[in-house]
């Protein structure tokens, strides 16, 4: 869904902004400038469902949003346990906001397990929606409740209010002739009816969806349907919800254009779809499936219209070689994964960087070691990324900041790798993956220019006068090699991974030829033209605040809470991380204190420490969760004051 925004702006951070009396007999509504809501059940309960159908009106709407879907990694978890709860957490505003919220103002709970995983994120005051039909004796038992939190006055502090969503949902479903399982998995649909009334949200793009989503089950579309429109009913018509809510569009709050939802590896999927039409290049992905990197590979199979080749390959070392192959023919070549995945193609890997060809390695990042937590996040393959390969293979290393940021960043990894001539790796991970926010649609002309340049014949003159084409002379400027497509004639060349002789291409064991060439290769990258490191600084501060990747929404809104505080903090973010911007060891040495926030245990800071000798100040954190922004401004406000 898109929506039109029309001029820029920024609000200040609050909750109630008014309140409005509707007409006689009808209910209060109370305007908000933010909600975070989050919807949790069973991982079968349709939780993600429910979360992406409301962000998708919401963003329909036109107000800001930011959301962090949180599942299980089994594909079926033990029903009613702890393990098992899926959740989707959802923040949405007036005004511009950076991260998907540090505590929810509401809950929508579909069982004791999914009370009791996540009440403890509850502000006290918080709403509690919660689906009484699943709080029988046994099911309590499961997640270790003696007594009811329904009746022990553990939940005195929130605002609870009880729903029979299975009974209710059942009821509403009695003529449509389904079996009873059947109608019961239609109660995520009521509780996103319920909360559709309570905030005001359109309507007809959900019915839209499920008729299209149930096209060949239409029973089970108009069931969705039904169940959908008795949630809002019964929010209209109970006494329990004597007030419902309204947070206006953020239309004020972005620049003129187009938007639409968009979550992280959609964003990069269409970033490299544009970055091949950018280049006059067939795309061509050779991929595995792995989680939470495969949304991409689904996505790009869809369009074939663009000239894009998808290759679901038996391993990740089928699926890279088959990349490899497709940068050799002329395609640009992108591998998707996540870090198991990578250490798998590093080989291959380290052969781009011996063969000198464009190919884009997409690290959908996540905990671990080895399979870890496939579907939480980590920032944590920075350094694999930086060194591990074998030999000296240094690989140029860019980083999106936001879901959005994700089609930028591929084209700019897109770009590098073209005009480079080098394997170039994408670090994105699972928060930004899943997460999703606004995005404005570029226009066509603000899109670069990424054509290139093949080999079309002899490149250099020999001795004795003849003309020859070197496949390893350089370009005086970026040091990249040519691109010769197979099948040109005169333009035969070997390739493999032994080590090249300096211009003709030729095998070499030469000791001085192999450290010409492992010097040259070095600088190659050590040039990459990037743009100097922009501060954020209105105050003069004395402490750095530096991110990298998903870092950024916990950090800036916590430097904007510092800043309103009339706390005085830099910020700046890097999207190369090789090579780092020419200017950031100068930015680095004009502050007194560098903190360095990162999920994981301070490889960024290792990296800062080594090359510039800054005593950086590592803030981390690898619980598979992103930052809290409450979290971090108390961490930089300690930075300050030392």
């Amino acid at each position: 869904m898109t929506s039109q925004v029309s001029s820029p702006a920024e609000q200040a951070d609050g909750t109630v902004v008014g309140e409005q009396r509707t007409a006689a007999g009808a209910k209060d509504v109370r305007r908000l400038d933010r909600v975070i809501i989050r919807f949790a059940g069973d991982s079968g309960d349709g939780m993600q469902l429910t979360g992406d159908r409301f962000t998708s009106e919401t963003a329909s709407f036109g107000n800001d949003l930011s959301t962090l879907p949180n599942f299980p990694a089994e594909i079926r978890a033990p029903a009613g346990t702890l393990p098992g709860v899926s959740s989707f957490q959802l923040h949405f505003a007036d005004h511009d906001i950076l991260t998907p919220g540090d505590a929810p103002n509401v809950l929508v709970a579909m069982n004791p397990a999914a009370l009791k995983a996540n009440v403890g994120d509850l502000p006290r005051g918080a709403e509690i929606i919660v689906n009484t039909d699943e709080f029988t004796r046994r099911a309590m038992a499961k997640v270790g409740y003696d007594t009811s939190p329904l009746e022990d006055g553990s939940l005195d502090g929130y605002q609870v209010h009880p729903v029979p969503l299975t009974t209710l949902t059942l009821e509403a479903l009695k003529e449509s002739g389904l079996p009873r399982r059947d109608a019961e998995r239609s109660k995520n649909m009521f509780a996103l009816g319920l909360l559709s009334w309570m905030y005001h949200r359109p309507t007809e793009g959900t019915e839209r969806f499920l008729r299209a989503k149930f096209a060949k089950k239409p029973d089970i579309a108009e069931a969705n349907i039904a169940a959908f429109r008795a949630g809002w009913n019964f929010g209209e018509t109970t006494e329990d919800f004597a007030v419902s809510y309204e947070v206006a569009s953020a239309a004020t709050a972005f620049p003129p254009g187009t938007y639409r939802n968009i979550s992280g590896n959609l964003a990069l999927a269409y970033g490299l779809v544009a970055a091949s039409r950018q280049a006059d290049l067939p795309l061509f992905l050779g991929s595995y499936p792995i989680t939470p990197a495969s949304d991409i590979l689904h996505e790009l199979s869809k369009h074939k219209n663009f000239g894009v080749r998808t290759f679901q390959a038996e391993d990740e070392i089928a699926g890279i070689g088959a990349a490899l192959g497709a940068a050799f023919g002329g395609s640009l070549a992108v591998t998707t994964t996540s870090g198991p995945g990578v250490a798998l193609k590093s080989e291959t890997i380290g052969l781009a960087v011996s063969l000198e060809l464009p190919l884009l390695v997409v690290d959908i990042q996540r905990g671990g070691p080895s399979t870890g937590l496939p579907t939480k996040t980590e920032q944590a393959d920075l350094l694999q990324a930086m060194y591990g390969r074998n030999g000296e293979a240094p690989v140029p290393v860019v980083a999106p900041r936001t879901p959005a940021d994700c089609f930028d960043a591929a084209l700019e990894a897109a770009r590098i790798a073209l005009a480079y001539r080098t394997p170039v790796f994408l670090l994105s991970d699972g928060y930004l993956a899943n997460g999703s926010e606004p995005w404005r649609i570029p226009e066509l002309e603000e899109l670069p220019d990424l054509t290139v340049q093949f080999a079309q014949g002899p490149n250099h003159t020999t001795a004795d006068g003849a003309e020859a084409f070197w496949p390893y002379k350089r370009d005086p400027h970026t040091l990249a090699r040519p691109w010769a497509i197979p099948g040109t004639p005169g333009l035969e060349h070997r390739i493999g991974g032994i080590e090249k002789q300096d211009g003709t291409g030729n095998i070499s064991y030469d000791p001085a030829n192999h450290d010409f060439m492992v010097r040259t290769r070095q600088a190659k990258v050590d040039g990459i033209d990037v743009p100097d490191l922009q501060v954020d600084d209105p105050d003069g501060a004395r402490t750095l605040v530096l991110g990298w990747g998903s870092t950024y929404g916990p950090i800036t809104a916590a430097v904007r809470r510092i800043r309103k505080e009339g706390g005085h903090i830099a910020q700046a973010h890097l999207r190369h991380l090789n090579p780092f911007p020419h200017n950031l060891g100068e930015v680095l040495r004009g502050y007194d204190t560098v903190v360095v926030p990162e999920m994981n245990l301070g490889q960024l800071a290792t990296l800062i420490r080594a090359k510039y000798l800054i005593d950086a100040r590592s803030y981390n954190q690898v619980n598979g969760m992103p930052f809290k922004a409450e979290q971090l401004a108390a961490a930089l406000k300690e930075a300050i004051d030392d």
